[in-house]
């Protein structure tokens, strides 16, 4: 597995996250369900790249370019 942040990760491509660099993100994240571990997938990224969609437990979540960037993540694909 390969150790990167979010926002670098291309449309369709699955990861798992492993940890955040910004605790206030961190807990607004993890309130939606993006827990350390939980298996996430790129959906698709708006015309400017900013917001991204992400498939998170089961559902579909749009998070910010800059909240993505505090994501790190392993790729898993």
């Amino acid at each position: 597995m390969k150790s990167k942040k979010l926002s670098e990760v291309a449309v369709g491509h699955s990861c798992v996250i492993d940890s955040y660099t910004d605790d206030e993100i961190k807990l607004k994240l993890m309130e939606m369900g993006c827990l350390p571990g939980e298996v996430i997938r790129i959906e698709r990224l708006a015309p400017l790249g900013d917001p991204i969609a992400i498939e998170v437990a089961g559902y579909t979540l749009t998070v910010r370019k800059s909240e993505a960037q505090t994501v790190l993540i392993n790729t898993i694909d």
